[in-house]
């Protein structure tokens, strides 16, 4: 079988185990035989051979490829994922990316019919470099483009965390050129050197704890939270209760005339941003300053025409 047949395999393993716990061996089997008719749609050389032992094998070869473990409960009598919450959302990803391949490679020949934002590439080559560099402690060098400058600058800095935000990419590092933490995207990240330079990761810094209360990439630093509640129309309001805006998030009215929610959130210009976006669907009930911050910025924009 070829790597794809085996990648594919182990993944169409781990999506059974997803939707239905603590399955049989024949229910695995039936499973991966019916998944791969749609593979062979594509590649009439793709083979599957599923036995008892390949399936030993697979869950090895699942946990020291993937990091994911799988057991078996004798008391259910079927196999089942061991994760925590932090390898739960990894996991739910990796099936996402999984999934989208698989869809778009199928439909080579259905393009009229799938249509894909262009947009260019987010600097996600450089991923595992620095990760690399994060794990063992190794001080980077790089070529920095800012948005609101034309000449690019070079930096060094420790690593210490990699975070998304609006299918972008950043590293957390501490700038050595004055010793702040800071976040640099990679789509304007050039010329990656990893060094041989070692650095003492900092005890009181945690970039959870950073961002806790914190909406997009913008560090609050020492501001501290508030309460905020936000009225949304009902419709958009099932925007909002399907995929909430934090995960502080609590919905304290839902009915026919509004949706409102309470975050705990600093005020910071990505949120500010962020609550822009919806226009007249949403009403800023707390705090005060953050309404003022809205309605400013609305008339502001409406002078403009």
């Amino acid at each position: 079988m070829s790597k794809r047949g085996y990648i594919s395999r182990y993944m169409f393993i781990l999506k059974k185990l997803k939707v239905k716990p603590y399955s049989t061996y024949e229910g695995l089997h039936a499973y991966i035989e019916n998944q791969f008719d749609y593979l062979q749609m594509q590649d009439d050389n793709l083979q599957i051979g599923f036995s008892k032992r390949t399936l030993q094998r697979d869950i090895k070869e699942i946990r020291n490829v993937f990091g994911i473990d799988i057991e078996y409960s004798k008391s259910k009598k079927g196999y089942f994922i061991c994760q925590n919450e932090n390898e739960n959302m990894n996991f739910q990803r990796m099936m996402e990316a999984f999934d989208m391949f698989n869809s778009l490679n199928l439909a080579q020949d259905l393009a009229p019919f799938i249509h894909l934002e262009k947009r260019r590439p987010q600097g996600t080559e450089n991923l595992y470099g620095l990760l690399h560099a994060i794990k063992n402690r190794f001080q980077i060098k790089f070529t920095y483009q800012k948005f609101w400058e034309e000449a690019s600058s070079q930096r060094l800095a420790e690593p210490y965390a990699l975070k998304e935000f609006k299918n972008r990419w950043y590293i957390i590092a501490k700038d050595r050129k004055d010793n702040n933490i800071k976040s640099f995207s990679l789509d304007r990240l050039t010329n990656l050197e990893i060094t041989n330079q070692t650095y003492q990761y900092p005890d009181n810094y945690s970039i959870e704890q950073s961002y806790r209360y914190c909406f997009g990439i913008i560090s609050p630093n020492d501001e501290e939270p508030q309460d905020i509640i936000l009225s949304f129309d009902p419709f958009q309001g099932k925007y909002i209760k399907t995929l909430p805006l934090h995960d502080t998030q609590q919905v304290l009215v839902d009915n026919d005339v509004e949706m409102k929610i309470k975050l705990k959130l600093c005020l910071t210009h990505d949120l500010v941003m962020e609550l822009l976006s919806f226009g007249d669907n949403m009403k800023v009930i707390e705090p005060k300053s953050l309404a003022d911050q809205i309605k400013q910025a609305h008339e502001m924009a409406y002078r403009q025409y």
